[in-house]
């Protein structure tokens, strides 16, 4: 590391000022500073300086999406061989050559075989955003002359984890410039923004090409020789809205496994390659509270909102005041079937886009919660509310603390008979 540390110190005057590389500061900046903590020092009074810095922070929610990062291999490799197993044999591609190269069958029972075929796909959408979405990321900051902002890890991070496996990757290009300069760079950075900018990248591609990203089927990595692109089931959220819970035990999708409680936790179900295992998310927030990066309140606030909906709509079920069967879903159901616990963990909890109040966050979670839950049951063409509602109410965060603020302001006039 001294070598290293050496080796950038001496590049360091050919981008400071009046260096001949000192348009392209930024650029040095973000990898001196992504691999060494920051040189700088506050000069006057005394000051307290933290170990952690904001690309530290940014780090640290990277870390706790690991593990749903793999899980989107693994889980997409494995949905892609139970279909290739019920229909026709994998389609010759370059997929295919490198499991062949590799000596991997499609077997989803292999673990190993799973995981590579799975790699296969999210690995390019990975890659793809980190090209597209750093390239105006860092163009944003060389015109501007500001430091390349850390957030674009996170936002790199989130954004493949909540798209289909068979995404387009011109589409994955398309969809983070516009999440990148629409939803953050316009409104001058990170720390400025007041939308997620991952979610207003799906959000783009969710109403620009609804065809490769919504309705209530999902389409798995399975190219067959058959002509298809990829293999078309409906999702399990859409069998419980359908069916209610009399579609639970029926292993009626297309022939592969049915629904069970246990492998929706798991996540072994088709949907967005990163957002379906609620345990995987579960380490990922133990990882964001233990560190204080993520605010607990917000998620026991999506918790509690989502809990007293389901609530609400179970006595309307049970009373027999609607003969809608999704109604009487249960409340385990709900947290684990869908995007809930990755929309609840790692996207409403976003510290830029959310309440900087402690109690808002905790109100903001539950609006999130009674929102999703409310759109999910009531309306069948936005089955997975959950991205709509947190861009929702990214707009309301402000307003959730200007009257907090104002009401804490009263209680201490009050208090000091001011």
């Amino acid at each position: 590391m001294k070598f290293l540390l050496g080796l950038q110190n001496k590049q360091r005057k050919l981008f400071e000022k009046g260096g001949k590389l000192e348009r392209l500061y930024p650029l040095f900046e973000a990898g001196d500073t992504f691999l060494f903590t920051p040189d700088h020092v506050t000069r006057g009074a005394s000051h307290v300086r933290d170990a952690i810095d904001l690309k530290r922070m940014m780090s640290i929610v990277v870390v706790g999406l690991a593990p749903c990062m793999l899980m989107a291999m693994y889980n997409t490799g494995y949905q892609a061989h139970l279909a290739i197993a019920a229909g026709a044999a994998p389609l010759a591609n370059w997929r295919t050559a490198m499991m062949q190269a590799m000596g991997l069958a499609f077997d989803p029972n292999s673990v190993l075989a799973c995981f590579a075929h799975g790699a296969l796909y999210y690995v390019p959408v990975y890659i793809v955003t980190l090209v597209a979405g750093g390239l105006f990321e860092a163009l944003f900051a060389v015109v501007r002359k500001h430091d390349i902002n850390e957030g674009f890890l996170v936002t790199s991070a989130l954004f493949p984890l909540t798209l289909p496996a068979t995404i387009p990757l011109w589409q994955v290009a398309l969809g983070i410039i516009f999440g990148v300069v629409v939803g953050k760079e316009v409104f001058g950075g990170t720390g400025m923004n007041i939308f997620n900018p991952a979610l207003t990248a799906r959000a783009f591609l969710y109403f620009a090409y609804p065809a490769q990203i919504s309705g209530d089927k999902v389409w798995i990595a399975a190219e067959t020789a058959a002509g298809a692109d990829g293999y078309s089931g409906a999702t399990w959220l859409a069998v419980l809205k359908d069916q209610g819970m009399a579609g639970i035990n029926d292993p009626s999708l297309g022939g592969r496994t049915p629904v069970d409680w246990w492998s929706a936790f798991l996540g072994f179900e088709p949907g967005s390659m990163g957002e379906t295992s609620a345990l995987f998310c579960l380490i990922g927030a133990a990882v964001l509270i233990a560190t204080g990066v993520g605010s607990w309140r917000t998620m026991l606030g999506c918790l509690v909102g989502s809990a007293a909906m389901v609530v609400v709509f179970n006595v309307v079920a049970f009373a027999g005041w609607s003969e809608n069967a999704y109604y009487a879903v249960p409340l385990y159901w709900h947290w684990v079937i869908g995007g809930f616990a990755f929309a609840a963990v790692f996207m409403a909890t976003d510290p830029v886009s959310s309440p900087f109040t402690e109690t808002g966050k905790f109100i903001y979670g539950c609006c999130i919660g009674l929102l999703g839950i409310l759109i999910r049951e009531v309306n069948p063409a936005y089955p997975g509310s959950w991205m709509l509602v947190i861009l929702f109410m990214n707009m309301f965060a402000p307003l959730i603390d200007h009257y907090l603020v104002r009401a804490n302001i009263k209680r201490r006039m009050v208090r000091y008979a001011a």
